[in-house]
């Protein structure tokens, strides 16, 4: 099994390059996280980790770095 990534940011990138088939909005959401330093929210870090497990990377394991 591949090693989680170490943050949001990271896993944003690994969906933009794979090449998977991406909706407007996803694509749109994971540019905007891609090169956000700050935390994401609650609802952010659910959607990401849906779009990882869609496409079959790992999770991110930053110890649940998000906002309420």
């Amino acid at each position: 099994m591949a090693r989680p990534f170490n943050d949001h940011r990271g896993a944003a990138m690994a969906l933009l390059t794979k090449g998977v088939e991406l909706r407007e909005k996803e694509g749109n959401f994971l540019g905007g996280i891609a090169y956000r330093s700050n935390p994401m929210s609650e609802k952010q870090a659910n959607w990401l980790r849906i779009l990882l497990e869609r496409h079959g990377l790992p999770p991110v394991n930053d110890g649940g770095a998000h906002v309420g």
